[in-house]
């Protein structure tokens, strides 16, 4: 089995897409606004969806509130600290600054706008 997407039920799919394609270099393979707002997102490389949408039968949670520990979506960076600046001016919120690791790799955390964790990661050996 291949995972296909992982789905977000969030306050406002459309803007939280754009957001992921002007500053995650994502983009968007699919979408609707009826009979829900949803839009599927890829990565550039084509490995990973995500889909963002908005269901009012089920509640959204406040992903503000959300430890990066319980939860959170890991981009690749050839630079943290830059990526992590970029993303803050872009109006993303600080969670946890760069750092480095003993291993060698590098990771900070910033929230998107909507508060969901988005960690920004280094890695001296490639996980795959």
């Amino acid at each position: 089995m291949q995972i296909e997407h992982l789905g977000l039920n969030v306050k406002d799919p459309a803007a939280m897409a754009d957001w992921y394609v002007a500053h995650l270099g994502m983009r968007i393979e699919r979408g609707t606004d009826e009979p829900v707002v949803c839009r599927f997102i890829a990565d550039s490389a084509d490995d990973v969806m995500l889909e963002v949408y908005h269901n009012p039968a089920a509640d959204t949670p406040d992903y503000s509130t959300l430890d990066p520990l319980v939860a959170h979506l890991a981009f690749a960076s050839d630079d943290v600290e830059a990526d992590y600046a970029r993303l803050l001016a872009a109006g993303a919120t600080p969670a946890t600054e760069p750092t480095p690791l003993d291993n060698g790799d590098a990771i900070a955390v910033a929230r998107d706008p909507w508060g969901f964790p988005v960690q920004l990661v280094s890695r001296a050996e490639p996980m795959l």
